[in-house]
């Protein structure tokens, strides 16, 4: 492909190159550059890409797209690198998402269990839908690893282009607040922009809540209709920003255009009665929990705005499968329950020991930790709500990444001085569980919180394997 092509809509400030040369991939990591290639240097949060131009060009890249570049090198300089590169990367593929329905979910929690539901929907309607998550990528039934999210925007072109290739009418993707902010979306235009609810996360990065429910917003800006949660306290706001119409719905407020009613909670799911202007159904989910109701409504709701009826929606979430490490219960064979959640935020903690609390027969055993390299404001609330709402506390490492692990677990230990109920500390995460289950007695839910669908412990910018599904098995063997 010609630079000249590549560049297409992209405002360029200066060029030191022959635009008309062939192009053989865009890079943006240096170590990946092959002769012939195009590096982007992009500001990232660790590093700076400006300062591996030397080494693409040592490599062979015959042309560098950067914001500043010293004499002699053959750039092109441009604004806003970060934006480029997404510009870019859909001029390499030739826009894939526009040959896509897309639907995008953004949100502090709910936005894996959401976006399954949704694929799955659609899916019962005859569609090949791609989803784009925290958990995993896939592709129909192809599974994709993920790193994060939402893909670096090269990659998420290239995934979008994978999925039209193989045939998808749908893309459904959690469209996470940092690819909103850094442009990783850019170029994509949702035919369906959902909103679940926004609480204490990535402080570290938006450095207040205003900022962080800015972030979410802007989904609406890309948008072609908006479905947003009316019992988040920043739903008025959410709505008055939305730059598309958009429906409601709640699971609390009657006021909604997607209402549920005459809830039942069990510990095998959910069901409740859901009303869309004069139409009602009954809706059977098989995820436990009241935030269940919130996922399925999202989920519904999104749906109805594609076009599928009430009826039909209702119709597929009965056969809906719950989604690894979100209120995961691990076969034990014992007369205790032991289940893996995702919660890593102060709400997520609160709606996962909630919902065990509905049905736990016995004591709720509840074991965490916090991430390192992020929101510390957030570690001592978390640990004040599990000494809150469990019997029993046992607090661990999660993934320290760079910091102390005792640090961390001093900055949870300080939101639970006053708690009344136990609380024991043990850094080794594996030691923890299974001193967990030796504490476990009849009807007790050891509830384990933060890892959810991940299988490793990162450490020093390294990924240790660690699945908590294994070090359960591996206690029953010893």
């Amino acid at each position: 492909m010609k630079l000249l092509d590549l560049l297409q809509g992209i405002p360029v400030i200066s060029s030191a190159v022959d635009l008309n040369m062939e192009i053989g991939e865009v890079r943006y990591n240096s170590r990946e550059v092959r002769q012939g290639d195009v590096f982007v240097a992009i500001r990232g949060f660790a590093t700076d890409g400006h300062q591996y131009i030397g080494m693409a060009l040592e490599k062979g890249a015959v042309a560098v797209i950067c914001e500043e570049a010293a004499e002699g090198i053959p750039a092109i300089i441009v604004k806003d690198a970060r934006a480029a590169l997404a510009d870019l990367a859909g001029n390499r593929f030739g826009h894939p998402s526009q040959k896509l329905k897309m639907i995008g979910v953004t949100g502090t929690n709910g936005k894996t269990t959401t976006t399954t539901l949704i694929k799955h929907i659609l899916e019962c309607q005859g569609h090949k839908v791609g989803l784009i998550g925290t958990n995993q990528n896939m592709i129909g039934n192809e599974v994709v690893p993920t790193e994060r999210t939402t893909p670096e925007s090269y990659e998420l072109q290239a995934l979008f282009a994978r999925m039209v290739e193989a045939g998808c009418t749908h893309c459904v993707m959690e469209v996470s607040s940092h690819s909103l902010v850094l442009d990783r979306v850019r170029g994509v235009r949702f035919a369906v922009g959902t909103f679940t609810n926004l609480t204490q996360d990535h402080l570290d990065f938006h450095k207040t809540m205003e900022s962080y429910r800015e972030a979410k917003a802007k989904l609406f800006a890309v948008s072609d209709q908006g479905v947003i949660n009316l019992d988040d306290p920043v739903a008025d706001k959410m709505l008055a920003d939305a730059a598309c119409p958009s429906m409601t719905f709640s699971a609390e407020q009657g006021a909604a255009d997607l209402c549920a009613r005459d809830i039942v909670l069990e510990a095998s799911g959910v069901k409740f009665i859901a009303g869309y202007r004069d139409h009602t159904v009954p809706v059977t989910l098989g995820i436990p929990g009241h935030f269940s109701v919130e996922n399925a409504l999202a989920a519904i709701g999104t749906c109805l705005a594609l076009g599928v009826s009430l009826e039909d929606c209702a119709a597929a979430l009965a056969s809906a499968q719950g989604v690894k490490g979100r209120a995961e219960v691990v076969p034990t064979d014992t007369d205790y329950t032991v289940l893996i959640d995702y919660a890593h935020a102060p709400d997520g903690v609160s709606n996962i020991l909630r919902t065990v609390r509905g049905f736990a027969k016995g004591r709720v055993i509840a074991l965490f930790g916090c991430g390192g390299d992020r929101d510390k404001t957030k570690r001592p609330i978390m640990g004040s709500i599990a000494a809150s709402l469990a019997d029993y506390c046992i607090v661990t490492s999660d993934n320290p990444r760079t910091e102390q692990p005792q640090a961390i677990l001093e900055d949870i230990l300080a939101g639970m001085q006053d708690a009344k109920v136990p609380v024991d500390v043990i850094c080794d995460r594996v030691q923890a569980i299974h001193h967990a289950m030796d504490l476990a007695r009849a009807g007790d839910v050891i509830v384990l919180m933060g890892k959810g669908h991940e299988t490793y412990q990162e450490i020093d910018h390294v990924k240790h394997h660690m699945d908590e599904r294994e070090i359960i098995a591996d206690y029953f063997k010893k």
